[in-house]
């Protein structure tokens, strides 16, 4: 048991690690625009809802949605030292990630329209609209960023991720202060800086998977066979992120319901650090 037990912890501790640190970059985020004021902050908390519901919880945060069919396929292939297969799975659902960010990104585009059928303030509603928009850079990153994790953790490789993701938090830092502080973009510089910082971070993981002697027989090279078998991907990964979406948005439409109320930018933003603090808890259930 005690074995056992160490195992867990050399496998988990890492990756909570890994998993407070993605969690910090949207953080850092909220942090920086709050800084600019009531409204920016409640702007924020509707970008940060409908981006959540129509695009992160999709491609998987915490090990859900899309991103649990890799991670069962990819421990399946691995228990059966089908070794080769963890590159390719991991490529298919790159591809699928890819292929969903594009109705994602559109979506993103109508954001503010999308707020206005909500009844929501049009002073919040218009600035989230303008900023959403900059989040479309982070969108492809963040779906890769999710196959390299399971492609890795199935390994038992954590250590690279942790020192990956502490770096892109770093970066993330200096990036929101460049945008946000120096070149006043306000919300959208938070915005952009997501998908600067998970670009950085996919780069130099996906240097370490090619490089690295613990990946040479599990990733290859990219292949036609990573298109192949997209169906039985979907078939697996499909009722498991609808069934996850179901459970994040029941908390993000609190978001939704408290702009309708009188003091929308108040209530909005209130609702914003509520989300942040309590889901920073849930990490720790997730992982273990």
């Amino acid at each position: 048991m005690l074995v056992e037990l160490d195992k867990l912890l050399k496998l988990a501790g890492p990756m909570l690690f890994v998993s407070l640190l993605q969690f910090g970059i949207q953080m850092l985020s909220v942090m920086f625009v709050g800084r600019l004021g009531e409204l920016h902050l409640a702007s924020s908390s509707l970008t940060t809802s409908i981006a959540g519901v129509t695009g992160y919880t999709v491609m998987v945060i915490n090990d859900i949605g899309m991103g649990s069919a890799l991670e069962t396929l990819c421990g399946q292939a691995y228990g059966a030292k089908q070794y080769a297969m963890l590159g390719v799975h991991a490529q298919r659902a790159m591809l699928v990630f890819g292929i969903l960010s594009i109705p994602i990104s559109v979506l993103w585009i109508f954001t503010g329209p999308i707020l206005g059928v909500l009844k929501q303030d049009p002073e919040i509603s218009a600035m989230a609209g303008e900023s959403a928009p900059w989040l479309i850079p982070s969108i492809l990153p963040f779906g890769i960023l999710q196959s390299q994790t399971r492609f890795l953790q199935t390994q038992g490789i954590t250590v690279p991720q942790m020192a990956t993701t502490a770096v892109g938090c770093l970066v993330h830092g200096v990036v929101c202060w460049v945008l946000v502080d120096k070149l006043k973009m306000g919300n959208s510089g938070a915005c952009l800086a997501n998908g600067v910082t998970y670009w950085v971070i996919v780069i130099v993981l996906a240097g370490y998977i090619k490089v690295s002697s613990s990946c040479q027989e599990t990733w290859k090279s990219f292949s036609l066979e990573g298109a192949r078998g997209v169906l039985s991907f979907l078939k697996l990964g499909v009722p498991s992120a609808f069934m996850m979406c179901l459970e994040f948005w029941s908390f993000q439409v609190f978001i939704v319901l408290a702009g309708l109320l009188p003091d929308a930018e108040l209530e909005t933003s209130m609702m914003l650090i509520r989300f942040v603090i309590s889901i920073t808890g849930y990490i720790f259930s997730d992982i273990f």
